[in-house]
């Protein structure tokens, strides 16, 4: 049998009121990509961070290359071999893409920085990829999709003997998944090893050879995945049994709730013209840069327009900014949880309640029991994973974060919701309690427009699906007419 080339046992991780990891572990063999599965709070990230050098570990060994190892930081185990791509931007926004790739590793002439020769090897990193981002364009004007290639760019510019991919493919389109595929399957064949962290199904069985179940801090099981099935991971990963689908609850229908009239701007070349009716859901479909987000933005008053108009439940938006927006009972979700839904720093109570001060205040003070009972009960409805209520939000995961950024909307009240891509990066037990919440919320008038790069979800959701194409809204299908095949026509302006 082939020895392992990395062995994790016995790995124990304590954070002030809460027990991450307990006697867990992993193996990972030669040649292998080896996918890390379970629910979010589960100790996934927390156990790579510890093989990476980010934290070290109250107990337990780890096994690298038939030595015990400890690194002492990143840039520790970057040497030893051990790089991980997180599920976070790490990205220095004012550095261009070349300098971002090179970043700690610069490749200088007569101790100057050659900029040229990173240019050139930027480049052909990110073609490897099937990538044409410009080297020296400044990472703060990328998609989010398009720095998390970024990221796995300077991955690869690392020369690593063990690949962490923390949700690599989160913010990626089809074919950009198949293109990262093709990289990992490259490193496999050239004898690097993968370790791929995602909550997505299909891609389990597309590119894992072994899976690794974690629950609650804990190892429950090692499979082959050519033996094993959804339903027996899905039951390891939470502890019961969860039918994979997207349950569409069948609502009476309201009023308008959120009309849009000839919104135009410098990202849409022609006007567009929608309405969503309380209780409806409105889906909203394209590729990667075909202005979803752009639209939902441009809605709630983020970014100019140029004409047109917003009317939120009869009320006409006049200056159109967000304060405006929330005042009408508009939320949005935004995509970047980290650098536009959340303030880190802040705590679980102070981020819930952002939009809803005027509710739990007294006189222009706020009160902090009132604070604290809004907050605790939105952390209830959403099983939201914490310490306490004073926990700060860097200290959460990911897809705690995303239910503490929609516990903010829900505690305004708001009777218009904007959601862009709400289920990105949350587990398969997370993503059935956000639909069910998504069921309740329209049972009760509430109007959700609903942006996804997942076909299944928006079409198992969605009333109706509006399709856009660089910019413009090229034809809105009711649900009986939103087939895939239909929503890809639109989407790449294709017939037959």
């Amino acid at each position: 049998m082939t020895s392992p080339l990395l062995t994790m046992s016995g790995i124990d991780k304590h954070f002030p009121g809460v027990q991450a990891l307990k006697e867990s572990g992993l193996e990972v063999l030669p040649g292998e990509v080896h996918v890390l599965l379970g629910e979010n709070g589960a100790g996934k990230s927390t156990l790579m961070k510890i093989l990476c050098g980010q934290y070290a570990a109250d107990a337990g060994e780890v096994v690298f290359g038939g030595s015990p190892v400890k690194p002492t930081g990143p840039l520790d185990a970057e040497r030893l071999g051990l790089v991980m791509i997180h599920q976070e931007l790490n990205l220095v926004p004012g550095l261009t893409v070349a300098e971002n790739i090179f970043l700690g590793h610069e490749q200088t002439t007569g101790g100057l920085i050659a900029d040229g020769r990173m240019s050139v090897g930027a480049r052909d990193l990110l073609h490897r990829l099937r990538c044409e981002i410009d080297p020296d364009l400044p990472v703060s004007e990328l998609s989010v999709a398009e720095q998390q290639l970024v990221e796995i760019a300077r991955a690869l510019q690392r020369r690593a003997r063990l690949l962490v991919m923390d949700e690599p493919s989160a913010a990626l389109s089809e074919t950009e998944i198949e293109a990262l595929f093709a990289v990992i399957r490259d490193l496999v064949s050239d004898g690097v090893p993968v370790i791929y962290i995602s909550h997505r199904m299909p891609e389990i069985f597309a590119i894992g050879d072994r899976v690794t179940v974690m629950r609650d801090g804990h190892t429950v099981g090692t499979k082959k995945v050519s033996e094993t099935e959804v339903a027996e991971l899905i039951q390891l990963m939470v502890g019961r049994t969860i039918a994979e689908r997207v349950p569409k609850r069948e609502v009476v229908l309201g009023e308008v709730a959120l009309d849009v009239d000839g919104l135009i701007g410098a990202r849409f070349p022609e006007p567009i013209s929608l309405s969503l009716r309380a209780g409806e859901i409105l889906g909203v479909a394209g590729l990667m840069g075909s202005g979803r987000t752009e639209l939902a933005r441009a809605i709630f008053g983020a970014d100019p327009i140029d004409g047109g108009a917003v009317t939120v439940a009869g009320r006409k938006l006049s200056g159109h900014g967000p304060a405006e927006s929330i005042a009408a009972g508009l939320g949005f979700l935004t995509e970047d949880r980290k650098q536009q839904g959340l303030v880190l720093q802040c705590t679980v109570t102070e981020n819930i309640t952002l939009t809803s001060l005027d509710e739990v205040s007294r006189g222009g003070v706020i009160d902090l029991g009132a604070e604290s009972s809004l907050a605790q009960v939105e952390v209830d409805r959403l099983h939201i994973r914490i310490a306490s209520l004073d926990q700060e939000l860097v200290n959460l995961s990911g897809g705690n974060q995303q239910k503490v950024v929609l516990a903010r909307w829900l505690a305004a009240r708001c009777r218009v919701l904007l959601f862009d891509e709400p289920t990105r990066g949350i587990d398969v037990g997370a993503k059935a309690e956000i639909y069910e919440l998504i069921g309740e919320l329209v049972e009760h008038g509430v109007a959700i427009l609903l942006i996804s790069s997942e076909m299944p979800e928006l079409i198992g959701l969605s009333d109706r699906i509006a399709v856009m194409h660089e910019g413009s809204l090229q034809g809105i299908l009711p649900r009986a007419e939103a087939t895939q095949e239909r929503i890809m026509e639109l989407a790449l302006q294709f017939t037959a």
